[in-house]
């Protein structure tokens, strides 16, 4: 894997996905959805056909990976669910657009910790997306966590 290039670096990378994977406090449906939206606005063929084993435990309908990038339309999410692939989107794509309105609509559901921590994890998501993605190792890389 790229990581043998720098065991150090991979190390760091694999404590950031575990962290994510393994230690957020963030119900696996909320962080799993934010995690797809940005696999789309990554276009990661490798993260968007990725599933974690807590993922795969906490058994997520089909119907909810399918409709991720119409979660402002689709019925099937709750509340949170929305926000959260919300807050990935513009946490990708228009940063300056989470104004004070938007967290007071975040902090009316989610608690600061975790807000915290869905912060995080989609930071991780993108930024392990973009790096595969520029290094073109996104369509063979094998991510295990």
């Amino acid at each position: 894997m790229i990581w043998t290039l720098r065991p150090e670096l991979g190390a760091m990378v694999e404590r950031m996905i575990r962290g994510a994977y393994q230690q957020s406090i963030l119900p696996a449906e909320e962080r799993e959805l934010a995690r797809m939206r940005i696999a789309q606005i990554n276009d990661c063929i490798a993260c968007s056909d990725f599933r974690a084993p807590s993922v795969l435990e906490a058994a997520l309908a089909p119907e909810l990976y399918d409709n991720v990038a119409a979660y402002a339309t689709y019925p099937g999410y709750t509340p949170r669910q929305r926000l959260a692939i919300e807050y990935a989107e513009r946490f990708a794509n228009e940063p300056a657009t989470m104004d004070d309105a938007f967290f007071g609509r975040l902090r009316g559901l989610f608690s600061d910790e975790e807000v915290l921590d869905l912060t995080l994890c989609v930071a991780v998501f993108l930024g392990l997306g973009r790096s595969l993605a520029v290094l073109g190792v996104d369509l063979s890389c094998a991510i295990d966590v």
